[in-house]
């Protein structure tokens, strides 16, 4: 229910629950649902429900033996603010985040108003960095419910980016990830798409963070944009926390070099 992960912008990954349902136009070929059955497919236990929402309690722990920091991406097989998610659960997720301070923690939601609705009765501890996925300029009403939150690190998934995002404010936004969609069905992504949410990012002094093209292949299109790549992160002022980030680009940097 671990592993190190191949995402550009994190280190491991940590699914104390998996399967999800889909609410938006972003969801349409969604990665984590092509693995879940893949997995079941070939007889994994955790997978026998495949992309049915399935909560796993027994892995909620699973950091706390973890003893090297890690950056880590919490349900990257789900979505934590899922409405079918017990608030308990939830909060036994934070609880353990929280005791585990040594890691950072990523979370990423599309159910922005669930998020805002149950984030007071949650306690949020500084290495809790919190997201929302915005496929789209008809989604950026996620960063509004997003800057409600009270995480050391608020930023946004633009991925797969869909279709032009032509304003957004990011005030009070710390980090923002670009990236285009993977697989079979992919849909193209413009480059000046990118271009565009490249330059907001500027004008706000915001991290911009280019993951990929993607597409059928995602390594032969890699994540150049403009002759480079971007692998701009929040730096965080706790010196701990700051190492994490500074550790995230160097890694992300090492994962394109294997492919190119």
């Amino acid at each position: 229910m671990a592993n190190k992960s191949s995402i550009e912008w994190t280190e491991s990954t940590w699914n104390p629950m998996t399967g999800c349902s889909k609410i938006s136009p972003g969801c349409k070929n969604c990665y984590a649902e092509r693995m879940a059955k893949r997995l079941q497919r070939i007889g994994v236990e955790r997978y026998k429900n495949a992309f049915e929402l399935t909560l796993h309690p027994d892995v909620l722990e699973l950091p706390l033996s973890w003893k090297t920091p890690k950056v880590i991406f919490v349900n990257s097989m789900s979505d934590l603010f899922h409405e079918m998610v017990p608030l308990s659960f939830i909060q036994k997720t934070f609880d353990v985040m929280r005791k585990a301070d040594w890691h950072t923690f990523q979370i990423l939601t599309k159910r922005s108003e669930r998020l805002k609705l149950l984030a007071p009765m949650i306690e949020w501890p500084d290495n809790v960095w919190m997201g929302v996925s915005v496929e789209s300029q008809r989604y950026i009403y996620r960063i509004d419910h997003l800057k409600t939150i009270p995480s050391a690190v608020r930023f946004l998934s633009i991925e797969p980016l869909i279709g032009r995002i032509s304003e957004m404010n990011l005030k009070n936004i710390d980090w923002v990830i670009v990236g285009g969609e993977s697989g079979p069905r992919a849909r193209k992504l413009e480059e000046e798409w990118v271009i565009q949410i490249k330059d907001i990012c500027e004008k706000y002094k915001v991290p911009f963070f280019f993951k990929q093209w993607g597409g059928t292949r995602k390594s032969k299109y890699g994540r150049v944009l403009l002759g480079k790549t971007w692998d701009n992160m929040p730096i965080p002022k706790n010196p701990r926390r700051r190492l994490a980030a500074l550790n995230i680009v160097h890694q992300a940097k090492l994962k394109y070099d294997k492919v190119v």
